[in-house]
């Protein structure tokens, strides 16, 4: 399993040499990785049932608990299909669809990076490592969204999905190792053994908080839901991939993953159920105003994330089994939308379902494809969409509270879906050939044939749902669960109150298709409501985040570099009284203390001497000279009390310092002053305070009691693990070899940066 999630991140790194070398063979080579891990997993699902499971660990940093650990299991499984599969026929549908793009190359690696990414989320049991991958698909998908960066809409949509979801997985982090102190592991599986430790701690909600944020941050849920619209200014094959089957689901399978540990209480129940309910209507009915196809689809993908979460947030066994269901579902239709709306846009150069009609008389195989996924959506018998539609149907039909609001609300939401989904794969096809779809033609098989594939795996799942009942379904309901499940699938559950609401949504959704024609006149009456959605409160308030910072540091931060001196001191000064407010606890057993020999005397009397030196001297050289001799009275005390490292340290970096100083100094112009009379009145009663706090605080620490297990550690294991006699050289060679790395890390970031900018032609005169 980690060569599966290595194999994107190594042949993402092989693009730029591919593309010098054989730029030609890039889409060709980079498209068999996603079909060969897909032959992978598929081979993977006769071990994966009834409950079974693939535990794959490496050692990776052992001592923080952190492993390179992977689970294969009915979860895992369904989402590493959905990445590799879907990614398989992106790619081949994105080597025509950019067919030509100067970056074309760049545009695989960042979409190799992200599957890998993705994989490595699903995969993971180390809630570590699974941050990791979370944040590299956060990374890769900023590529992703803003890969036209020249459009300044498409560089801001990348930055706001970057900053929201960025946001979301920092706060995650905190939840995860909060989870690790409290359980003592990371490990996803041996958290699923004992959920009872989390569940019974006074911080889990706390803990769901975290979690939650992060989930909902990543999946698009109220209120952080704007981000996933804007970053339709991504090319198509993008939105296909990350917006329907794969990015957005990352926050859903965490809630999926993390039932059997912190899921089955009032809390994480209900939190999940309002949050998704709120979620799929709002977005649903959103969907009716749009006339951009993929603004459509984007906030139908938004609702239908809403409806995994609540479906997940029910709880119930027949709706984790409408969630699996539906995840399927969704991707497979979704894409292939996505997928038909790329093609359209490609071929008329127009996304306005207004104006775009009578499609199925130039390009026949994807109008087929077209209605399948619109009926799928619709939940139209015979389709796989009507098994996901039923199954939801009954979980919300027969819960215990709250059942007849929910239940409108889960109608209500299906309707506007289904309005939606006719409006993006039927609509378009249908009718009169307008003006705008006049010049269209059909496309090579390389866009439409994924599409197919799409539709007939929602027709013979839908047809046939023992296909995957046993092998795909159950398994993800098993690792939800956790436990023996009795639910099965079937086209025929018999005349019900279910079936009566499917029926209701069929009609009522169709006669609203038939009733209702979104316009841009339609659209603008809901920006009246624009003030209080929020994106627009979101964005306010960063805004005054902004004002604030820029005051605040307008404030501190005024280009004088002995303000900042003094803000330094002060704060260091408040923090230190307000320890030592509590009581100051200083002993001196004068019996201790060597006796003071004359050199000694003569040294502190030499240091004292240049301090007041440097406080009365109006020429910077005697100033430097003065602080240089106090440099080098240091170096004769450290000699003194045999530490001769420490004194040559000193030496060097106060005749290096002296010597910078002279060298900056020499050229520039004599003060009439140095500074008024109150300043340095100021300056001198701040130092001594500061300097008297110290005093107290280093003369506090002598009584502390000597801690040696640090030593004691070092002394007994620096040859056995590090292969080194001299403990000293050991403790340096350990810290300051990581601090060199994150130094050397720094500088090749910013080499790169400053290579880049050398590099970048920029025309002052051009308008953005």
């Amino acid at each position: 399993m980690l060569l599966a999630v290595l194999s994107g991140f190594i042949f993402a790194l092989l693009v730029p040499l591919l593309s010098k070398f054989a730029p030609r063979a890039i889409p060709s080579l980079l498209s068999a990785v996603p079909i060969l891990l897909f032959l992978y997993f598929i081979s993977q699902l006769s071990t994966i049932r009834e409950g079974q499971f693939l535990l794959e660990s490496i050692s990776w940093i052992p001592q923080l608990g952190i492993d390179l650990s992977f689970r294969l299991d009915g979860l895992s499984i369904l989402f590493s299909l959905m990445i590799t599969g879907i990614g398989a026929l992106v790619f081949v549908y994105t080597s025509y669809y950019l067919k030509g793009h100067p970056y074309l190359d760049r545009f695989y690696g960042y979409l190799s990076m992200f599957m890998a990414s993705m994989l490595g989320v699903v995969l993971s049991d180390n809630l570590i490592t699974l941050f990791i991958f979370w944040e590299l698909t956060s990374i890769s998908s900023f590529f992703l969204i803003g890969f036209n960066n020249e459009e300044a809409s498409s560089r801001k949509s990348a930055m706001m999905a970057l900053g929201i979801t960025g946001f979301g997985g920092l706060v995650m982090l905190a939840g995860f190792v909060w989870i690790g102190s409290i359980a003592g592991t990371y490990s996803l599986t041996e958290l699923m053994t004992q959920p009872e430790v989390l569940t019974g701690n006074s911080g889990y909600v706390w803990i769901l908080v975290l979690v939650f944020i992060g989930a909902f941050t990543k999946s698009a849920q109220f209120p952080f839901h704007f981000w996933l619209p804007g970053a339709m200014k991504a090319p198509t094959p993008v939105s296909t991939y990350l917006h329907s089957a794969t990015m957005v689901k990352a926050g859903v399978f965490l809630l999926a993953r993390f039932t059997p540990i912190l899921g089955n209480t009032p809390d994480w129940n209900w939190t999940l159920t309002v949050v998704g309910a709120i979620t799929m209507t709002y977005a649903a009915i959103h969907a009716l105003f749009r006339t951009d196809l993929k603004s459509i689809l984007a906030f139908s993908t938004i609702s239908a994330l809403g409806i995994l979460v609540f479906l997940i947030g029910l709880g119930t066994e027949t709706a984790l089994l409408g969630a699996g269901l539906f995840i399927l579902t969704h991707a497979l239709y979704k894409a292939a939308l996505f997928l038909i709306t790329g093609i359209i846009d490609h071929e008329t150069g127009s996304r306005d379902v207004s104006r775009i009609a009578g499609l199925q008389h130039k390009m026949m195989p994807v109008a087929i494809a077209g209605y399948i996924a619109a009926l799928s959506s619709a939940g139209v018998p015979f389709f796989l969409g009507f098994l996901s539609k039923e199954a939801m149907y009954e979980a919300v039909f027969h819960l215990p509270q709250a059942a007849l609001i929910l239940t409108i609300l889960a109608v209500l939401t299906k309707i506007c879906l289904l309005v939606a989904g006719f409006w993006a794969g039927i609509k378009p096809f249908t009718g009169k050939i307008s003006a705008v779809s006049e010049k269209a033609k059909l496309p090579s098989p390389r866009l439409w044939v994924p599409t197919i594939i799409l539709g007939a795996l929602s027709v013979s799942f839908g047809i046939f749902p023992a296909l995957i009942e046993k092998s795909l379904i159950l398994p993800v309901l098993s690792s939800m669960m956790l436990g023996p499940i009795d639910s099965y699938l079937a086209l025929w559950h018999g005349f019900n109150w279910v079936l009566l609401l499917s029926v209701l949504t069929l009609l009522i959704g169709t006669a609203i298709y038939f009733s209702w024609r979104p316009s841009e006149d339609k659209f603008k009456k809901t920006l009246r409501f624009e003030p209080f959605a929020p994106e627009q409160i979101i964005k306010s308030l960063g805004k005054s985040a902004q004002a604030f910072a820029q005051r605040w540091t307008g404030f501190f931060q005024n280009g004088y570099l002995r303000n900042y001196v003094i803000t330094i001191l002060i704060f260091l000064s408040i923090v230190i009284a307000y320890r030592l407010f509590s009581g100051v606890y200083i002993y001196l057993d004068w019996y201790q203390i060597s006796e003071i020999t004359p050199s000694e005397i003569i040294v502190v009397f030499l240091m004292v001497i240049s301090i007041f030196f440097v406080i009365l001297s109006k020429t910077r050289t005697a100033v430097i000279v003065s602080l240089g001799v106090i440099g080098f009275a240091n170096c004769l005390f450290f000699l003194y009390y045999s530490a001769p490292d420490l004194a040559m340290t000193q030496f060097s970096i106060d005749t290096l310092t002296v010597l910078l100083f002279m060298l900056v100094l020499f050229k520039l112009p004599r003060n009439t002053t140095f500074s008024s009379k109150k300043i340095r009145i100021r300056d001198a009663f701040i130092s001594l305070i500061f300097g008297t706090l110290i005093a107290i605080l280093t003369l506090e620490v002598f009584e502390e009691p000597t801690m040696k297990e640090v030593s004691e550690y070092y002394a007994d294991n620096a040859y056995i693990l590090a292969k080194g006699r001299n403990v000293v050289n050991v403790i340096l060679v350990d810290y300051r070899g990581f601090d060199t790395m994150v130094e050397t890390v720094v500088l090749v970031i910013a080499a790169i940066g400053v290579f880049s900018l050398m590099h970048l032609n920029l025309n002052p005169f051009k308008k953005d």
